[in-house]
């Protein structure tokens, strides 16, 4: 009887994970051309810098993030690593990954939000408190740094962020590390991700040492045209009402795009970059009055991205003009004799030096 009734108890079963909610394509985005030419560059290399959007609310910002994070295919990392650790590079893994014959898995490439109201543990990481109380053990808890490593961290509102939390993504971004001394403990894993913030410029400005660690600028507005925004509700009703048909509706389009990026990734490094267009990366900036070097390497870095992304074997004119409002708009010294707006001022050094 024992056995019978064993055999009718149903088994226990793991509870299914929940389907991941559809994300609206990122090819079906409208009107924001300068926005998602600049995350499809980052994506193509990361070393860019990140995009800082600013405009108007409303637009599309955190749609077109995520929308390209679901785009790309998922990236090989260490299995069970709570840090996503890439295979093959030592110098760039925590210290269980720097095993020999570590595991590998896939897992999607993590688009993690940075909440203005963030604490510096939750940020960072701190003690696991769980298992220092049930097991006395000191043990790392991971942060939103962790997460974010070789993805994206998005921060809406950026302007309006903490001093405090600025500071410590200014200390990561330029290490490319986070080191957390605390409680004891003491952890250093690698943190590296494509810096996303929006904003509206009129709720504040950033700290320029923060302004400074975006690689691109774009000027996010609302459409003006009719046809535009007619397009724009029409495509969100569609998703949705139906995000299942409409994503199958996009769905060679993000495959074809998602070729192209992949592509542009392996064709990167055998791009040239003659020294005449390294000359009028630094005339341009110098030109437009730059602060720093980024300006010029920057420029040089993104021409570059695009160059594979459009299958050029190398770097021209007509890239570095297309580029330059994006990768030097919000570097420009603040000139009291000129009040022209930033894009205007780009655009005038860009006819000066390498014409219309």
């Amino acid at each position: 009887m024992d056995g019978l009734a064993h055999r009718l108890t149903p088994k226990a079963r793991r509870p299914k994970a929940p389907k991941p909610r559809p994300v609206f394509p990122f090819t079906a985005m409208v009107g924001q051309g300068e926005m998602t030419l600049s995350l499809v560059l980052c994506a193509v290399d990361p070393a860019i810098g990140g995009v800082l959007a600013l405009g108007d609310r409303g637009t599309g910002k955190s749609t077109a993030i995520r929308a390209l994070a679901a785009l790309l295919p998922p990236m090989k990392a260490i299995r069970g690593c709570r840090f996503n650790c890439a295979p093959g590079k030592p110098a760039q893994m925590c210290e269980a990954c720097q095993q020999p014959r570590a595991p590998r898995a896939t897992v999607p490439v993590p688009v993690v939000d940075l909440p203005l109201g963030a604490t510096e543990d939750r940020v960072v990481g701190a003690l696991d408190l769980e298992r220092a109380l049930t097991q006395g053990e000191k043990a790392f808890e991971p942060g939103l740094l962790a997460r974010a490593h070789r993805g994206f961290l998005y921060i809406d509102e950026v302007n309006l962020l903490e001093d405090h939390l600025v500071d410590l993504l200014l200390d990561v971004a330029a290490s490319g590390e986070n080191v957390v001394e605390r409680d004891g403990l003491s952890v250093r894993h690698p943190a590296r991700f494509v810096l996303v913030g929006s904003g509206n410029p009129e709720e504040g400005e950033l700290r320029p040492q923060l302004l400074d660690r975006f690689g691109l600028s774009v000027e996010v507005t609302t459409p003006t045209d009719l046809p535009t925004r007619m397009e724009v509700i029409k495509r969100r009703d569609a998703f949705e009402r139906d995000s299942a048909g409409f994503c199958a509706r996009f769905a060679p389009e993000e495959a074809t795009l998602r070729a192209r990026i992949l592509a542009a990734r392996a064709a990167l490094p055998h791009v040239a970059v003659p020294d005449t267009m390294l000359e009028h990366a630094a005339r341009l900036c110098m030109t437009a009055g730059t602060d720093g070097l980024r300006g010029e390497l920057t420029l040089i870095r993104v021409a570059r991205a695009l160059a594979a992304y459009e299958g050029a074997g190398e770097v021209t004119l007509d890239h570095l003009r297309r580029l330059a409002p994006l990768a030097l708009r919000h570097r420009l010294r603040r000139n009291p004799l000129d009040d022209s707006v930033a894009t205007t001022r780009v655009a005038r050094a860009v006819e000066e030096v390498i014409g219309p």
